[in-house]
């Protein structure tokens, strides 16, 4: 398949098939002519590794994985990884929920700058 062709059928741009292919996360081998030409399963790596970005891994780790991914199998190397990210993107979503904690001191403080979180801001 050319790469307009598996870019269609996966549902993304051929820009972004270069960068999978940039991250070693697919594979391509070149016509004569210099065409991108790619295997009947590059559809289904495009929409996995769709799925491992919207789930929040990195190119790094979800190169790490295909491997295992494609063979059907979870070593205890790739629990230990996806156990790692999740605990990265819990402490990503504990720092955002900070964040918007203190935005929400900020617009009480915007409406009422008697409000305690003010006073307590002062006494810092």
């Amino acid at each position: 398949m050319r790469i307009g062709e598996v870019a269609a059928e996966a549902g993304v741009s051929t820009r972004v098939l270069r960068y999978y292919e940039q991250q070693q996360l697919l594979t391509s081998t070149r016509t004569p002519a210099g065409h991108r030409e790619y295997g009947s399963a590059a559809v289904e790596r495009v929409q996995l590794i769709q799925l491992f970005y919207e789930a929040g891994l990195s190119s790094r780790a979800i190169r790490a994985l295909l491997p295992s991914v494609e063979a059907g199998e979870a070593t205890p190397e790739v629990l230990q990884l996806l156990a790692a990210e999740r605990q990265r993107m819990e402490q990503r979503i504990a720092g955002l929920l900070t964040t918007r904690n203190r935005l929400e001191d900020v617009i009480e403080a915007a409406v009422d700058p008697h409000h305690d979180c003010v006073q307590r801001a002062r006494t810092r």
